[in-house]
């Protein structure tokens, strides 16, 4: 551009920008509106005016521009403001005209070119910023639960019972009987559900309507906005943003937001300004990444400097933001200005136009993030399910329940028995009429064999389970998220767990400093306290001692020992942060940096004050060292190191300080003979390690560096990789070796036992970690997870398959070792031998996979799933555990130092990995045993009453009439049994001190001994005898009325359930004995009612109570002597304690 067009631009521009240069019509309409306005304001023509901010779209100048490919509007002055004048990028032209004649043919691209004050057509591009995590619609709820509801087979067939009774000839009894039992189900289901959504509505509205405060110009309203609430401000003064307020459902990409401080950020925002005249400003990310430790951002350089907020109304600019991603911790943009903000109209820029400057995820406020120092002002780019919060909130497949599938299955052959026994009693007779009528009348009265109560008492049940988990007050804090699980706990085969904040506290306090000639350990740290004390001019009063005594030891320490000092106490990210009672925190997104800066302090060289540009230490005399922060490189899990290049400004002198993992540290620092030994002797005491390098920079080096790294960091493509090689190839060399640190990460409370005990218990027990080998066989030992005097093989760094083939051929034939294999080791494996190594670490007592990625994790948990078909529970702290829990059959989280992300993403959520023992060996225990039963009595009430139905429709010529009907049946499955059979989930086996102090008890549940199709078998010959019996009995003992063979029958049947529950009860609790008492005063005084079944007379009269007590002796006291001569004979290990 000439500096002659862009002063006519200048001179020309009307409320919406800047207009078009080779268009006279336009510049004298242009020109006419400016003096209209200059008129109104009571300005004389001519005189330069500031422009004010942006009209609506809704102007009378629309027409026709050259760009209206690009952003939908025929306005040239918005056009020019937008994208400046004609002198535009060929290429960027192209590409836009191209996809404006024909966009089917292209896969959408979802990268933006945002400017600022866009079009309203412009921004109804995007996704409204709307938060949505309900599951179900008005149209979507009742087919998306009745699918949930029947494709469970005993739903499904109790479904075509209930409607097989709208058919006349196929109608059996009362259609309340059928209907009743299925529709309470669904009612229960279906109001479940809908309150769990109704709640997720809720807080989908309270986000969606919480109010933010937007940069608009007040004579601009915008459709959206909404200023009933009185928090809109006007344009008072040149340095007070015109805002507007707006829920957070109306934000739009293009929007600039006003954030105060503990604000939820509401869409993904471009920082653009902060209240820090640094320019930065802290987030808190917990319910992004689970991270509790704040995080810093900064703001963009350019907007940052202007003068005032209002000035971000007036920048001509735009940012390119790449296509919305999961990565929450990159993104790639530019922020171009087209022309520079001037102070007069009249102003030539003397800077090259357009300016760009490249954006990263530092630059960055993703969703759902808060606020946590100062307020902000943004740009939206992504909004709604662009944003990261949405595209990595993940919806996980709903997880069942190996109890609820066994039980499926035992309905399918419950299903073949009905269909048999109907098809045998028409075969009997025959097969005289409409048989195949008659068989379906049949198939109808025996329906009671699988029992649509099933659902409703294994899921009263699991409630209960829960309700017990999270009010045992010897875990407190524990939280069922996955109230179908519970039964899960009881049959767990192998334990995968993480190792940071797992198994320890995730709690740093650094141990050692080595320098190559000299090692300092904790209880020596005070000679570098007296020397670096005596280095500073501080008398041995003035310095930070440790233990409240000065070391008396050597005045001379190594040159270096300063040096290191100062490297560690300035190569970090940590901020210091002064809290509202005026105590200071160091905030940092490692726990082992912030363990090193204290430790700095505590020797005498304290962080003070840390800004995007700026770090002051004080040292031991009182004195304070200030540096220039030039360039920060932030650790990666791929780069595994961090660096930074400062300048002391008392000397001027650069620096390049760089710390990291020693397995990327060792090529890039100068040759040495101690590193490597000295980090496995730190490793083997179970510190992680970290190394300390520098390299003095001259300037013409930092000029070149800065230059070349400019010009990766503006890149589109392959931004972060040129941009590391930039820094690999010119900082990355030679570095002086300073030092190597030991941070020490203290254990969880009881680890020890509580591994022990799960060992015992007979689960197989993997830890997966992202650190060490030497570190994570340490922590496998000193957590007891390695027994006494257990092997522990070690698989490294295998390259071939014969080193991997020859691996396994060892651990086949030495099953009773620990393996410790690193993560590029196990990927290998997985590649080239996956069968054969599941095959063989599955049956090893303990597995540590060292150096895993999350996905390595999630694919060693559904590997062990996929093979073995056993109980996999997975249990983490951290983010980066959050797909194994997922992809676990049971997941726990913990509650920890990385946050929440763990725990909210799991089933079942505890606060220390100590409480697992009583949730897996008590509480899984009592709900695997508990629902057994309970499932095998629900069915053999199911079976016993149709047993009696087939006897009796056989003595009566195999006619397909109901025993029972009407509210015999009703209440048969309701008030006369339902209390004292649900009391069973209140049963226990032995107490809690027994299952807690024996934990071999757990590996007969593992073998699900407890519901197989043996204890099936014979509970299906229980029910064959009691109903034959309770039938038959009833039959000889006939009466003259048929009314009364139904009283006696059914009055036996009744008491012999009653009985039955009363045999199967191990402890007794006191609502058991309560709901036994209860339920026979309910049926006694419901005789009374119930006139057409029972007749009273007969009832009291004694010939009624000898032939029930002979039918329900008959039926119940054989059971009661086989079971006594049982426990005589072979009794349970759990009696045997």
């Amino acid at each position: 551009m000439s500096d002659i067009r862009l002063h006519t631009i200048r001179r020309f521009r009307n409320q919406s920008g800047y207009v078009s240069l080779d268009r006279s019509q336009q510049q004298q309409q242009q020109q006419d509106t400016t003096t209209s306005t200059l008129l109104a304001s009571g300005l004389p023509p001519g005189s330069p005016m500031r422009s004010p901010p942006p009209l609506n779209t809704t102007s009378s100048t629309r027409r026709k521009g050259r760009w209206r490919n690009q952003y939908d509007e025929g306005e040239p002055e918005e056009e020019a403001t937008l994208l400046g004048d004609t002198e535009r990028d060929p290429g960027f032209e192209h590409e836009h005209d191209e996809e404006a004649i024909d966009n089917t043919k292209v896969p959408k691209d979802k990268s933006r070119t945002v400017p600022l004050r866009p079009p309203d057509k412009f921004q109804g591009r995007f996704p409204p910023n709307i938060v949505r995590n309900q599951k179900y619609n008005v149209f979507t709820f009742l087919p998306i639960v009745f699918y949930e509801q029947f494709k469970f087979f005993f739903n499904l067939y109790f479904l075509l019972v209930a409607l097989s009774q709208f058919v006349p000839a196929l109608k059996t009894g009362f259609l309340v009987t059928y209907i009743a039992p299925l529709a309470f189900v669904l009612l229960v289901t279906m109001g479940k559900e809908a309150y769990d959504d109704y709640k997720r509505n809720l807080r989908d509205r309270e986000a969606n309507s919480a109010r933010y405060l937007i940069l608009k110009s007040h004579s601009s309203p915008s459709p959206n906005d909404d200023d009933d609430d009185g928090l809109s401000r006007t344009l008072l003064e040149d340095n007070f943003p015109p805002t507007r307020s707006v829920p957070s459902s109306s934000i739009r990409v293009g929007d600039l937001v006003l954030l105060e401080k503990n604000q939820r950020v509401p869409a993904d925002l471009v920082l653009f300004r902060t209240s820090d005249s640094s320019g930065t400003c802290f987030i808190r990310t917990d319910q992004l990444d689970g991270e509790t430790d704040w995080k810093l951002r900064v703001a963009v350089p350019a907007t940052q400097k202007l003068p005032s907020d209002p000035e971000l109304l007036n920048l001509d600019a735009e940012i390119y933001a790449d296509a919305p991603s999961k990565d929450i911790h990159a993104f790639v943009g530019t922020f171009t200005i087209n022309t520079p903000p001037s102070v007069s109209s009249n102003e030539v820029p003397m800077v090259q136009v357009p300016t760009v400057e490249p954006l990263s995820a530092e630059n960055v406020l993703w969703a759902n993030t808060v606020l946590a120092s100062g307020s902000a002002i943004g740009f939206v780019i992504y909004t709604g399910p662009e944003t990261r919060a949405v595209m990595n909130t993940s919806h996980p497949q709903t997880k069942v329940g190996l109890l609820d599938m066994e039980i499926n299955q035992l309905a399918k052959i419950l299903c073949a028995v009905t269909f048999a026994l109907s098809l045998a009693l028409v075969a009997l007779n025959g097969f005289r009429g409409f048989w195949y009528i008659y068989v379906f009348r049949f198939l109808i009265l025996f329906s009671s064999i699988i029992p649509i109560s099933l659902r409703v008492n294994l899921d009263m049940g699991k409630t209960v389970y829960a309700h017990l988990i999270m009010n045992d007050h010897e875990i407190p804090g524990t939280i069922v998220r996955t109230s179908t699980l519970p039964e899960e706990l009881g049959r767990i085969e192998y334990l995968l767990s993480d190792k940071t904040g797992t198994l320890t506290q995730n709690e740093m306090e650094m141990k050692k400093l080595h320098m190559g000639t000299m090692s300092f350990g904790y209880d020596t740290m005070d000679e570098v306290v007296h020397q670096l004390s005596t280095a500073f001019g501080a008398g041995a009063d003035a310095t930070h001692l440790r233990h409240g005594s000065l070391s008396t030891g050597s005045n001379w320490l190594p040159v270096g020992v300063e040096t290191s000092q100062h490297a560690l106490a300035l190569c970090h990210n940590v901020t210091p942060v002064t809290n509202d009672d005026g105590s200071v925190t160091y905030q940092a997104s490692s726990p082992d940096e912030v363990a090193i800066v204290k430790w700095t302090s505590s020797v005498g060289i304290t962080l003070t004050f840390r800004d995007r540009t700026r770090i002051e230490l004080r040292t031991p005399s009182g004195s304070t060292l200030a540096f220039e922060i030039l360039e920060i490189f932030p650790f990666t899990s791929e780069s595994k190191r961090m660096g930074i290049i400062v300048r002391d400004t008392a000397t001027g002198e650069l620096s390049f300080l760089q710390k990291g993992a020693d397995v990327v540290m060792a090529r890039i620092v100068q040759r040495n003979d101690w590193l490597e030994e000295e980090t496995a002797n730190m490793a083997r005491e179970g510190l992680r390690t970290l190394v300390v390098a520098r390299r003095k920079l001259s300037e013409a080096v930092f000029k070149d560096f800065k230059a070349r790294h400019h010009a990766a960091s503006v890149r589109l493509e392959g931004r972060n990789e040129a941009m590391a090689a930039v820094v690999t190839d010119t900082l990355e060399r030679d570095l002086e070796l300073l030092g190597l640190t030991g941070v020490e990460d203290k254990l969880q409370d009881d680890v020890r036992g509580t591994l022990e005990l799960l060992r015992n218990a007979g689960i197989k027990i993997w830890m997966l970690t992202g650190d060490k080998i030497e570190t994570a066989t340490v922590i496998a030992i000193s957590t007891k997870l390695v027994s006494r005097n257990q092997y522990i093989h070690q698989v490294a760094k295998l390259k071939t398959p014969e080193e991997v083939q020859h691996e396994l051929d060892f651990l086949q034939n030495k099953l009773d070792c620990c393996l410790v294999i690193d993560g590029e080791s196990l990927q290998l494996c997985l590649d080239l031998f996956k069968n054969e190594f599941i095959e063989i670490t599955t049956k090893l007592s303990a597995v540590v996979a060292c150096r895993c990625s999350p996905t390595q994790k999630a694919d060693v948990a559904r590997l062990i799933r996929g093979y073995t078909k056993k109980r996999v529970c997975c249990i983490g702290d951290g983010g980066n555990d959050v797909s194994m829990i997922q992809a676990a059959d049971v997941g726990v989280g913990i509650v920890g130092k990385e946050g929440k992300q763990a725990s909210l993403a799991a089933d079942f959520s505890v606060t220390q990995f100590s409480h697992l023992t009583k949730l897996l060996l008590w509480h899984g225990r009592n709900s695997y045993r508990r629902s057994a039963k309970l499932a095998q009595f629900v069915i053999h009430r199911g079976l016993i009453i149709s047993v009696m139905q087939a006897v009796f429709s056989s003595i009566f010529y195999f006619a397909p009439i109901a025993l029972y009907q009407g509210w015999l049946m009703v209440g048969y499955a309701t008030l006369y049994t339902m209390a004292p059979v649900f009391s069973l989930v209140l049963d226990r086996d032995l107490n809690e001190d027994l299952a807690l102090s024996y934990p071999e008890l757990y590996k007969e549940l593992t073998k699900g001994r407890a519901l197989s199709y043996k204890t099936f078998f014979v509970w299906l010959m229980i029910s064959l005898y009691q109903g034959a019996a309770i039938m038959i009995i009833s039959l000889v003992l006939f009466e003259n009325e048929f009314l009364n063979i139904v009283a006696i029958s059914f009055t036996a049947l009744i008491l012999n359930e009653l009985i039955m529950v009363a045999l199967e009860i191990t402890i007794w609790h006191v609502y058991m004995i309560i709901s036994e008492i209860v339920t026979l005063g309910i049926y006694a005084f419901s005789m009374i009612f119930l006139p057409e079944y029972f007749d009273l007379s007969f009832v009291v009269s004694v010939r009624f109570g000898w032939k029930v007590a002979v039918i329900v002796a008959v039926s119940a006291l054989p059971l009661w002597i086989i079971k006594v001569i049982k426990s005589r004979i072979a009794p349970e290990a759990t009696t045997k304690l």
